[in-house]
């Protein structure tokens, strides 16, 4: 994924709720997420289908998805390899809902690109657990994605008067003096811009305060 495309993907304020998928073809399932997450402070969408989540992902990305294995259709597992292989959403952080206790199943679930799995039936605190602890990943992840994103900004800035003074050098013409010190600030800038470490964000304490 390009360091643009994951800037512009789920650029949220901090103060703004989490948008959750909840994939699954049992309508009593569905309805108990929903409730629980909504009184959470969530933002909640819901799909019967891996087909009609994927639609909903193109159409209205969440941040975070709980996917149901066995569903009519394409499974869980094709759904979430199929939206792991779109450049766009493929971090979008995949959490599995599943009753198969199998260690092969579970880890085919990992190996497809899911974070994490639920055993159902779910545990309403372990929900609220792993979505709060993969929804401040992924969080984490895209604001240092975005500081990135300004960083090279501020590189190609420096860089454009560098390059344009040796395009204009004619073959075999050599630099001035004044042109080589000009160059030497530039470079020392820009090992400087090089040097300095991203500072990490701080943690969402609305978030903690309100999973608390």
């Amino acid at each position: 994924m390009s360091i643009e495309t994951s800037f512009h993907l789920q650029e949220q304020a901090s103060d703004e709720p989490a948008r959750i998928l909840i994939v699954d073809d049992v309508p009593e399932n569905i309805g108990v997420l929903f409730e629980f997450l909504i009184t959470q402070g969530y933002e909640v969408s819901i799909a019967p289908d891996g087909i009609h989540a994927l639609e909903v992902i193109h159409y209205d990305p969440p941040d975070l998805i709980l996917l149901d294995v066995m569903m009519p259709g394409i499974d869980g597992f094709e759904t979430c390899r199929r939206i792991k292989a779109d450049p766009t959403y493929a971090w979008l952080p995949v959490i599995f809902m599943t009753a198969l206790s199998d260690t092969i199943d579970k880890a085919q679930g990992l190996w497809v690109g899911a974070v994490d799995y639920i055993t159902k039936p779910v545990q309403k605190d372990e929900v609220l657990a792993r979505v709060h602890a993969h929804l401040a990943s992924y969080r984490l992840q895209q604001q240092l994605l975005a500081q990135r994103h300004t960083l090279s900004q501020e590189l190609n800035t420096l860089l454009q008067p560098l390059q344009q003074q040796l395009a204009q050098l004619q073959p075999g013409e050599r630099l001035t003096t004044e042109q080589l010190q000009a160059l030497q600030q530039q470079a020392a800038a820009l090992g400087e811009q090089l040097a300095r470490p991203l500072p990490l964000p701080l943690p969402d304490t609305k978030s903690t305060q309100r999973d608390g």
